[in-house]
């Protein structure tokens, strides 16, 4: 079964060797048992289902809640030579019934879900008459009260248990605190199936955070230093900021496109899409962006403000990163941040025992916003991974946080919010402090208090630091129905007494720094290195808009990494690459080899390939004698032929046997397209039921192209 398993995930994914445990889950699950897996984003937890999936017999069922994803994940899977399909409310009936039958008739190895479907009684009748493999339960977080994202359609799925006893489960997810894991346990009936938690640590992530000072300022020297042309996420807390920040950023250069639940579901799906499909896009969010999304060269993830809890901030961030290369989780907050997620906690129509939880959780988050050792490891302590020595790779460990005695500062902050009532805000206090002179103070009569002035010696920015400080560890709490107003807690005794001092934080504002020295990922050695790395990405995209996937689908920027790295020369030595299966080596292998020799020599010769294709065939060779001649592929070949057709060099009659009717059908298919979805050839790939190669149909295209340019010109001088 080892055996089997290794082979598949050689010969079907790519890859040499299996990470972790995943090993032991998929023989576990091969076996037919149950498991709870809990395994950081980028860890490979899709492969714990999906090779048991391709061993079992039967077809597995993916319970996902991810509608909008769904289509780029089972083509993802038929990328791979996988027979995968979906079944949720985007489908037509008539398709859905394919579907349906394609599982009846025992022809698709995995079928995703939404839970909201497979809680329906047409559902339930079809997974009782087709052959089930195994059940995946992705995001199982969602069945979970203490989950950051709890779906009520997951309670549900506890019926899989009780309707399929004798087919395995798994449930996955990457973010489960021990309260979080107990409720999935109960929730889906899982208190026998064997538990793998594979850690937490993301060590190729840069954790950095900082307090407020003038945040959409800091976020652009953040993105201009570190991340110019990568892209992102940028989460908000609201809608208003969401599209404020997507707009601002987008007038200082950086293309931002904005999505929360507000907007029209037809332009959230356009700008989830062109994120997903484009490079270099960032995406300015609330958190009802994120899950799922699979896009592994997402270099950073910025909050602008707090999070509300370890989990979700933890979840979030694992966004960034998910190749493996360096990426970074970038982070402001401030007071107000922990004022408004007070008021969400307090006017939540949650029980007392829950809204405690809830506070416990956010003054978790704000210890590790304040904590002046390393982040990491307070992070991963939260989920019980105890790392022994400091990472390194956190802002703190590389940049070390100055702390300061500010037992007698801390007294005076104490002794004015008393002195005033313990009815007023941070503003109002640090004016009092301050010695200000304004018409409020008079009134109130606190120019004539023991605390006014006092508090000359720090600038109105040192004080708001000290009062979050003084909040964040629990000397003063937020009166949420007063307003704002602090008030002093029990805790503030022995300090305002002088039993206790207190060590602060110094809030210094970070020196910029070059993009050299912060950013790691994607750098060459060589400017010829770096002009293969385009050349190669740009084939990426150019196969991927044929078919109108994401460009990652195709490979993985580390699997172009490699082909930067290595120079494989021929199909052999390109399947040796991390990322290459059986089935991408037949769909891409000749494509990218010729990229590869067009640059063997350190520059692109342009189409030195293409040229030699051009001139063998003017040489009165077709395109069979000229592949088994240079060893390449028949599409290679009409792709090179295309490139002069585009150019207007050759005639279209010479290089395809097709009468001018099947001519006239393929252009009146790509001209049916959207203008945008022009360059996909596999819709009209499919329309023909796959009667012609996609090499064909781009040497169609490209004589059309030209011939509507040579049109587009008349009509120009006619004019």
């Amino acid at each position: 079964m080892k055996k089997d398993a290794l082979y598949r995930l050689q010969h079907t994914f790519g890859y040499d060797q299996f990470r972790g445990e995943q090993a032991e889950i998929i023989e576990h699950m091969t076996g037919g048992g149950d498991a709870l897996v809990i395994m950081p984003t980028g860890g490979g937890k899709s492969l714990c289902y999906q090779i048991p999936a391709l061993l079992r017999q039967g077809v597995a069922i993916i319970v996902s809640p991810l509608i909008a994803l769904m289509q780029d994940q089972v083509s993802a899977l038929q990328q791979l030579g996988i027979q995968a399909a979906f079944l949720n409310s985007t489908l037509t009936l008539d398709i859905a019934r394919q579907v349906e039958d394609q599982m009846l008739a025992n022809q698709l190895d995995l079928v995703y879900v939404a839970p909201e479907r497979l809680k329906t009684e047409r559902m339930l009748e079809l997974l009782r008459r087709a052959e089930i493999s195994l059940f995946a339960i992705d995001e199982a977080h969602c069945v979970s009260q203490w989950g950051h994202d709890f779906r009520t359609d997951y309670l549900k799925l506890s019926m899989l248990h009780e309707q399929f006893p004798q087919i395995p489960r798994i449930a996955l997810t990457a973010t489960a605190d021990e309260r979080t894991r107990n409720d999935v346990i109960q929730r889906l009936g899982l208190s026998n199936a064997k538990q793998f938690i594979s850690g937490f640590d993301r060590p190729n992530i840069r954790y950095q955070i900082a307090p407020k000072q003038n945040p959409k300022q800091q976020l652009l020297n953040f993105l201009k230093n570190e991340h110019q042309g990568d892209a992102g996420i940028v989460y908000c807390l609201s809608r208003k900021k969401v599209e404020d920040v997507a707009q601002w950023l987008s007038q200082q250069g950086i293309e931002t496109l904005p999505y929360h639940a507000g907007l029209l579901s037809d332009i959230r799906q356009r700008n989830q899409q062109r994120f997903l499909r484009e490079e270099g896009i960032v995406i300015a969010a609330t958190i009802a962006f994120g899950m799922g999304i699979d896009k592994p060269n997402v270099r950073f993830v910025a909050h602008l403000d707090l999070p509300k809890s370890i989990e979700s901030y933890y979840q979030e961030t694992g966004r960034a990163g998910r190749d493996g290369q360096p990426a970074n989780a970038w982070m402001v907050y401030g007071l107000q941040d922990v004022i408004t997620l007070r008021q969400f906690i307090e006017s939540s129509e949650a029980d007392d025992f829950h809204k405690r939880i809830e506070r416990s959780r956010l003054d978790a988050m704000l210890g590790l916003c304040e904590i002046t050792t390393c982040r990491r490891q307070v992070l991963l302590a939260y989920f019980g991974d105890s790392p022994t020595e400091p990472c390194g790779n956190c802002d703190t460990c590389l940049f070390p946080a100055e702390t300061w005695d500010a037992t007698e500062i801390a007294q005076k902050a104490l002794s004015c919010v008393y002195r005033t009532d313990q009815r007023f805000g941070v503003n109002y206090l640090i004016d009092v402090l301050r010695g200000s002179e304004n018409e409020r103070i008079r009134r109130f009569g606190h120019s004539q208090i023991s605390t006014y002035g006092i508090g000359k010696e720090l600038q109105t920015a040192q004080w708001r630091s000290v009062f979050r400080q003084l909040i964040s560890r629990g000397f003063l709490n937020v009166d949420l129905e007063g307003h704002g107003g602090l008030r002093l807690t029990e805790q503030c005794r022995p300090l305002l007494k002088g039993e206790q001092k207190i060590q602060l934080r110094k809030d210094i504002k970070q020196e910029k720094k070059t993009r050299s020295e912060t950013r790691k990922s994607a750098s060459f050695a060589t400017s010829d290195e770096e002009l293969l790395w385009k050349a190669l990405r740009a084939e990426r995209t150019r196969l991927a808009k044929e078919q109108n996937l994401p460009p990652y689908v195709i490979f993985h920027d580390a699997t172009l990494m490699e082909m930067v790295a290595h120079r494989p020369a021929s199909l052999d030595e390109f399947s040796r690459l991390s990322g290459v299966g059986e089935s991408k080596l037949e769909k891409y292998g000749d494509a990218f080899l010729t990229v590869l020799i067009r640059y063997r020599d350190g520059a692109d010769t342009q189409s030195d390939t293409a040229n030699e294709t051009l001139q063998l065939f003017r040489q009165r060779m077709d395109v069979e004698e000229i592949a088994t001649r240079r060893g390449l592929k028949s599409d290679t070949i009409y792709r090179h032929l295309a490139q002069g057709l585009e150019q207007g060099s050759i005639e279209l009659s010479e290089v395809v046997t097709l009468s001018d009717k099947e001519v006239n059908q393929i252009e009146d298919a790509i001209t049916a397209l959207p203008p945008d979805q022009q360059n996909a050839l596999k819709p009209v790939y499919e329309s023909f039921n796959e009667e012609y190669s996609y090499g064909v149909l781009s040497c169609v295209r490209a004589a059309w192209r030209y011939k509507s340019q040579q049109l587009l010109g008349e009509n120009k001088s006619v004019v």
